[in-house]
């Protein structure tokens, strides 16, 4: 096999990809790197953990580094494009070390977080823009960021971009883009809206195809668990109270908080990732799972495509998704890079047929065991002595608001100090309008992360739904109490009939 050098990649990439211990290129990037870096548009499949990122990232990082434009403020020289926020991070990370030694700059632009250091970032100037396509989108109409510089875009995960709804901003992204520019696609899949960007944006596209999405990993063990609905929960304790990493998917955003929930309680230290989670919460989890202070993950299919953690020993599908495509992205998270892993489905009885289709679409031939709690194959799936905590690995929970919208154990007061007498009863005054100025205010907070926007207030992080001076009871900019108070934030809560009672009380 080829090596680095030898493909053609500079002497200092080389030495920065050393230093992080990558020294032999993955089958997709030596199958890759002769054309990319020749300047011809590529076209890369490849199931998740073949050395995609590396595909793409390592010929971006050799066309900056040695074309003589430096970059200008608002127009980046590479675009990357990735369907959720946890990918753009993680692409960036595979980024960082080696642009440093180049002298070039990246940054990750994406949702869920102020728009204001991205576009400061931006304004500095940067070489590399990571980008989920509605933020950037919202950049480009704003005038923060211009693409007419760019001079190499990849689209990854271009798949599952295009399974979001993603592709009308794509296709305006990319109309934005120079004509000239090479353009590189990976994707664990070809087909459907893919081809349709592939034949607008592309020019005579060299196709690599690197273990294809339906093709089976060897090193992967496919196991079906026949049990009750009473024993999904003991049985899925037992699993991941195993040592290791355990990735958990549900359905449902509502099932994974319920589920991590239960997982704690049980002794299992268990973080949650889903979209109702704000992105510093989002960050938080995936470090305690990264780390280790949380052995298990209960996720949504949000993070079958955006996570990339090292040794995932086992993958639990406790809900089996809808459509195959979720089963081998969700499974993809382990055996990932040549590793072993396994993966386990819960069945019902009232699940069979469809687990039995979903398998059959994806190729995979899995065992099928009927068991409940502590059958002696949950010890085989899963090796090692069972450990529990007392504590949750990372407390997600949103703080709870009494009747009289202060938090428990008196609230807290303007600084940050306990909630004074005068205060809680300015919240018991008017309850009716804090707490529904609290829903329709303070629950959509973009300051909020993830824990239930606590009480909505725009200037402190106390309780209540407060205006600017952040005290208890749902007050307005002086502290008295919202309901009828014109210069309040809450005019949207004046549909409903307590707010309108307030109202009445206040004239």
């Amino acid at each position: 096999m080829s090596t680095f050098a030898e493909l053609g990649l500079p002497t200092p990439l080389v030495a920065a990809l050393a230093s992080q211990g990558v020294t032999e290129p993955f089958p997709i990037q030596a199958a890759t790197l002769p054309h990319t870096l020749a300047g011809r548009d590529v076209l890369g499949r490849g199931r998740t953990g073949s050395g995609k990122t590396y595909g793409f990232v390592l010929p971006v990082l050799t066309r900056l580094a040695a074309g003589p434009t430096r970059r200008k403020p608002g127009r980046p020289r590479a675009l990357i494009l990735a369907p959720t926020r946890e990918l753009a991070t993680q692409i960036e990370a595979s980024i960082l070390p080696l642009a440093r030694p180049l002298g070039l700059k990246a940054t990750t632009i994406f949702g869920g977080v102020s728009a204001n250091p991205q576009i400061t970032r931006l304004r500095d100037g940067v070489d590399i823009v990571v980008a989920c396509p509605g933020r950037l989108a919202d950049h480009m109409r704003s005038g923060h960021v211009k693409l007419d510089a760019v001079e190499i875009t990849v689209l990854d995960e271009a798949d599952h971009m295009a399974d979001l709804g993603f592709l009308p901003e794509v296709r305006r992204i990319m109309d934005a883009t120079p004509e000239r520019g090479q353009r590189l696609l990976f994707s664990a899949t070809l087909d459907n809206g893919v081809d349709v960007l592939v034949k607008r944006f592309m020019d005579d596209p060299v196709l690599h195809s690197v273990d294809s999405a339906q093709s089976p990993v060897a090193t992967m063990e496919h196991h079906v668990l026949h049990l009750e609905e009473t024993h999904r929960l003991p049985v899925l304790v037992d699993l991941t109270a195993a040592p290791g990493r355990t990735l958990v998917f549900t359905r449902t955003k509502s099932r994974a908080k319920a589920l991590t929930r239960k997982l704690n309680a049980s002794g299992v230290p268990a973080v949650e990732l889903h979209g109702n989670l704000g992105q510093n919460a989002r960050t938080r989890n995936l470090e305690a799972f990264s780390s280790g202070t949380a052995r298990t993950l209960v996720a949504t299919d949000i993070a079958a495509r955006g996570i990339h953690v090292d040794d995932v020993r086992l993958v639990i599908h406790a809900d089996p998704p809808v459509e195959h495509k979720a089963y081998l992205h969700r499974s993809g998270r382990t055996a990932r890079a040549g590793a072993s892993g396994t993966v386990v489905t819960l069945m019902t009885d009232a699940q069979v047929r469809d687990v039995r289709d979903l398998t059959r679409k994806a190729g995979i031939k899995p065992t099928t065991t009927q068991l409940g709690p502590g059958h002696p194959l949950l010890a085989e799936l899963a090796p090692g002595e069972r450990t529990f905590s007392k504590a949750p690995a990372v407390d997600n929970r949103p703080k709870k608001v009494s009747a009289t919208g202060a938090a428990p154990g008196g609230g807290r007061g303007r600084r940050g100090g306990p909630a004074t007498p005068k205060e809680n009863r300015g919240g018991q005054r008017s309850r009716a309008a804090g707490q529904e100025k609290q829903r329709s205010a303070g629950s959509g907070s973009r300051r909020s992360d993830g824990a239930a926007a606590s009480g909505g207030a725009r200037r402190s992080g106390t309780s209540g739904g407060t205006g600017r001076s952040g005290t208890s009871g749902g007050t307005g900019r002086s502290g008295a109490p919202a309901a009828g108070n014109r210069r309040s934030n809450g005019g949207a809560a004046a549909f409903s009939a307590g707010t309108r009672a307030g109202g009445r009380r206040s004239r």
